[in-house]
């Protein structure tokens, strides 16, 4: 058994005393000797702690050639100690120096033959020198040597490493967990790697809630080290862009040469289309380390994105060069290219990489992912299955399979090659509607854009917002998001999923399905930007009350600093500092569609996607229709800024600069001072709205009203979710006025895509007064946005009776039989009659007999059999 310095003196003082007896007669001259041998051992040890501290300092901050200088020294002087030749590997490794680290483990192996933490990193090193064979003879030996060591004493770095090593091979994480990582924590509760591996490994499966908990744990140590804000970047990234952009940018304070860092930093710029910058962020990784593989299997993607397959080859090749079989290249490049709707060749990246190494966990469930997005779902949820049994402790796959088994039951609704699937009531109630309105987008869209579509298109549709969540993304969450498109593949909520007030569900189809029009033209190659543009666009074309519109904060925003370059468009998209920002990237997308359409023709849009489709870079084929960016960039602003002025221009607005920017508006509990100051500028948006809000908080409905009309009159509203008109209508039912605001309703209703309180209050009104044409409208209209309502077909059902729409009657009394009403009977009784009403003789006599036998003195329907009889049977 080797002896640190330490254990070595600590244990010549404990032999002193042991012969303290012995030596009673020359006890001075013994223990002065004792004491200045300890002396020197202690200052030596103190030393070379010191010194190794003063290394990892430098290797965790990325003075990696400090460290190694440090490292190198007390390698050559033989301390016998394997941490400073681990060091010296690690640094090696950091800047690519490969062959060194080959010699530096070559021969630290020789001398620490049972560190397991030493032959972990030298399986690496040994693959990154081409000695495959040997590398697989070590990894042999480190399993040989880790059943030994469990069997006794083991250090705790490597009970981490063999935690670490396990969970590579897949083995249960929870294990890992309980019988190495929570060891450590237990016998060492400040070892700062334990965290970080337990963070890693949390971080692999999925359980950002785990990792997350770790890495304060780890912080709480107050070790400046990279990996800590790293790794809590990667915790954020799907549910705070902005913390983690902040984590990142801290970890890269620390540790400006981060790999990871680097990498993830280059990775966000891809997904925001930045390719330039991500190229420079990877040169910087690669002036660190020229042999970083995951560097250039991002170059790879960056090439591939902009249709540069010679380099992309090229630079994927240099990704393999050390390690001709490394699946990690693969799995990274596939990853990346499915985050840009790229599936079908980060499907063929997946297989390239199970073909290294057939048991590689993430790959088969990343490929399981892209085949279920590219509609191959019979395989893809296989391959999910088998990710989860290979992986129980995957909580994305456990997600995805626990959703499977719901998903099972919903029913499949197909025609003209689009197949849907919903929860089965939902399916009863308007499967059909949902099936004719993406046949008609289908036919609309498909020859608008020149684009013959896919033999299949599937469409999921679910009740449940985290099931919807999860299918899509892997986890619940992603609240917000009404329905994605991966190109085939679309999933969408159900208005039943989305509370009080759901968004029309047609308009959010229509989108969709406009997106797998151009996705497909396209070849998935598109930026995003330009994907929602037209699906707005779209969604306007096909109604005006869908889709985005110009509204006040949209003016603001557009005449003030938030307007991005039609070049740099997709960035709007990352990172939005507000969740009315990342709308607004939706409607000035719409924008900078209507602009090359108003400026260069639709032949020009379509142009543009063609060139996509061949591989051109979106820059080049912008370029190629719309002419220099620069004078592009200038055109797009103007004609955005007109359409912005074009907004309310009867209305003074605020500005930073002119005489509107001097104008003081009273504070807003002040009625009197904002009454004065409207009557002084009449015009005035902020003082109309201010005053209009004030007068309505204070319930003065009738003092309300002029403020909240003249903004309505000078053209300040939109129709749409709490804007002024909403406030009007509410007004006028608190006045007892219905004839105004019955139109304020239409008003409303005439502008919004959504109008569900507006609609159901025509109905009442209208009801009421036993107009039951209009009430049948508005339920019809209610439908688009809430068909799964009771009180929406229960009003349909009543309005179509009274003005002789049988079958649409039968269609709402049949949804309301399905949604299990609090009087079955009823409903069924009335449905008997619908049919029989609409000439469906045999359906109201069966419905009728259903009826009896529940309740067999049940009068009306008595009434109601003998006369089918009588007419069935004469």
């Amino acid at each position: 058994m080797h002896l640190s310095p330490l254990q070595a003196a600590i244990k010549r003082q404990h032999l002193v005393w042991k012969m303290k007896a012995w030596v009673a007669a020359h006890r001075l001259a013994i223990l002065c000797a004792s004491a200045a041998t300890w002396c020197v051992l202690t200052v030596t040890v103190a030393s070379h702690a010191s010194d190794y501290e003063t290394a990892l300092t430098a290797f965790r901050t990325g003075n990696y050639r400090d460290a190694e200088a440090i490292a190198q020294v007390e390698v050559d002087r033989g301390i016998w100690s394997s941490r400073w030749s681990q060091l010296l590997i690690e640094c090696q490794m950091a800047v690519g120096d490969l062959k060194p680290a080959l010699e530096t483990y070559q021969q630290a192996i020789k001398r620490y033959r049972t560190s397991l933490r030493l032959r972990y990193l030298g399986i690496d090193v040994l693959r990154h020198n081409g000695m495959s064979d040997a590398a697989d003879e070590d990894e042999a030996e480190f399993f040989r040597q880790l059943q030994r060591a469990m069997s006794g004493y083991i250090s705790r770095e490597d009970l981490v490493v063999a935690g670490v090593y396990l969970a590579e091979r897949g083995e249960d994480a929870r294990k890992i967990l309980q019988l190495f990582f929570d060891r450590v924590r237990e016998r060492d509760p400040e070892y700062l790697d334990v965290y970080i591996a337990t963070a890693e490994l949390a971080l692999s499966k999925g359980d950002y809630a785990v990792a997350g908990q770790t890495l304060d744990e780890a912080a709480a140590q107050n070790v400046r080290d990279a990996r800590i804000p790293f790794l809590r970047s990667l915790a954020l990234r799907s549910t705070d862009a902005d913390a983690s952009s902040a984590a990142l940018q801290r970890a890269l304070a620390i540790n400006p040469n981060h790999g990871p860092s680097l990498r993830a930093v280059a990775a966000n710029a891809i997904d925001a289309e930045r390719y330039d910058l991500a190229e420079s962020v990877l040169s910087d990784a690669l002036q660190v380390n020229i042999h970083d593989a995951d560097a250039w299997a991002l170059l790879s993607v960056v090439s591939h994105l902009r249709g540069h397959f010679g380099s992309e080859q090229l630079r994927r090749a240099a990704a393999l060069s050390t390690w001709n079989e490394n699946p990690q290249v693969d799995f990274r490049i596939g990853q990346t290219l499915s985050k840009k709707y790229r599936f079908a060749e980060a499907a063929a990246a997946q297989r390239r990489a199970l073909e290294f190494k057939p048991s590689d966990t993430p790959a088969v469930f990343a490929l399981s992912q892209d085949l279920m997005r590219l509609g191959e779902t019979d395989l893809g949820w296989q391959l999910a299955q088998q990710a989860a049994d290979d992986d129980p402790y995957n909580v994305v796959a456990f997600n995805l399979l626990t959703l499977l088994d719901r998903v099972g039951e919903f029913p499949t609704l197909t025609r003209d090659g689009i197949t849907v699937r919903m929860e089965p009531t939902e399916a009863k109630v308007y499967g059909q509607e949902v099936l004719d309105l993406l046949c008609e987008a289908k036919a609309v869209l498909g020859d608008k854009y020149k684009t013959p579509l896919p033999d299949q298109i599937i469409v999921e549709i679910f009740d449940r917002q985290d099931d919807f969540a999860i299918r899509t993304f892997g986890l619940p969450g992603g609240a917000g998001f009404l329905g994605v498109c991966f190109g085939n593949v679309i999933t969408a909520n159900s208005p039943a999923s989305q509370g009080a007030r759901p968004a029309n569900w047609k308009s959010v189809l229509w989108h969709e399905f406009c997106h797998t029009v151009t996705l497909t033209k396209t070849k998935n190659r598109m930026p995003r930007w330009l994907s929602e543009g037209i699906s707005v666009y779209e969604e306007r074309q096909r109604s005006k009350r869908w889709g985005e519109v110009m509204t006040p904060r949209y003016r603001q925003m557009i005449l003030g600093r938030d307007l991005t370059p039609l070049s740099d468009l997709s960035s709007a998209f990352m990172q939005p500092r507000t969740p009315s920002h990342l709308m607004f990237a939706y409607f000035e997308s719409s924008l900078a569609v209507e602009f090359i359409i108003d400026q260069h023709g639709f032949d020009a849009l379509i142009a543009i996607l063609d060139d996509l489709g061949q591989g051109i870079p979106i820059a080049d084929a912008m370029a190629r229709q719309l002419g220099s960016p620069t004078k592009a960039d200038m055109a797009f602003a103007k004609f955005a800024k007109d359409q912005a002025q074009a907004f309310g221009p009867a209305l003074s607005w605020p500005s930073t600069s002119g005489p509107e920017a001097s104008l003081e508006v009273p504070q807003p509990d002040d009625i009197e001072a904002l009454k004065g100051f409207v009557r002084f500028n009449p015009t005035s948006y902020q003082g109309l709205s201010s005053l209009a809000k004030a007068l309505v908080e204070a319930e003065r409905f009738d003092e309300a009203v002029s403020p909240l009309e003249t903004l309505q009159r000078l053209g300040g509203t939109t129709g749409r979710r709490d804007d002024w008109l909403e406030q009007l209508a509410f007004v006028h039912a608190q006045r007892g006025d219905e004839r105004a605001e019955r139109v304020t309703l239409l008003d409303i209703i005439d502008l919004s895509p959504d109008p569900l309180p507006a609609l159901r209050r025509l109905i009442a009104l209208d009801s009421k007064a036993e107009d039951w044409s209009d009430v049948f409208r508005w339920a019809n209209l209610a439908f688009e946005i809430a068909p799964m309502a009771t009180d929406i077909q229960a009003s349909i059902a009543e309005a179509a009776q009274h003005i002789g729409k049988h079958q649409r009657r039968v269609d709402a009394l049949t949804a309301l039989n399905a949604m299990e009403p609090l009087d079955p009977l009823a409903i069924q009784y009335q449905l008997a009659d619908a049919y029989h009403r609409s000439g469906q003789h045999a359906q109201a006599k069966t419905q009728v007999l259903h009826v009896l036998e529940v309740a067999p003195r049940y009068r009306d329907a008595h009434a109601l059999l003998l006369e089918l009889v009588e007419r069935t049977d004469p």
